[in-house]
């Protein structure tokens, strides 16, 4: 079983930068799909990034491509969500997450297996 801790998050004004980090423990020896998810009051939870199990696939959703950007250090056992140019539609709960059987990036919350608790990201305009 793999655990994930997310951290990162905060409060930053339109235009602002942050970095969010997913830390995983457990089962980390080999390497898993993962993606980050968020999920604005009264919304369904949203696909953001996603990355394959070799690595060599990363997806963004059209809404943050060019703006946000996923990458994975193996060796840390840690994904990052590196999110520039932020508005406030980007406001949301950012959660990190594991498919264990995927091999390609999956875009589906209903894929993945393993969640973090999720941090707050709040852009002010």
């Amino acid at each position: 079983q793999v655990q994930l801790v997310e951290s990162g998050g905060g409060l930053v004004q339109a235009g602002g930068s942050l970095r969010l980090s997913c830390a995983a423990s457990g089962r980390t020896f080999s390497p898993y799909a993962m993606g980050w998810f968020r999920q604005a009051p009264g919304k369904d939870r949203e696909f953001v990034a996603a990355i394959s199990r070799s690595g060599l696939t990363i997806r963004h959703a059209d809404s943050v491509r060019g703006r946000f950007t996923l990458s994975r250090d193996g060796a840390k056992n840690t994904m990052y969500l590196q999110m520039n140019s932020l508005k406030p539609e980007d406001t949301a709960i950012y959660y990190c997450g594991a498919c264990v059987s995927c091999v390609m990036a999956p875009s589906h919350s209903s894929e993945y297996n393993e969640w973090g608790q999720g941090t707050q990201v709040t852009v002010s305009s």
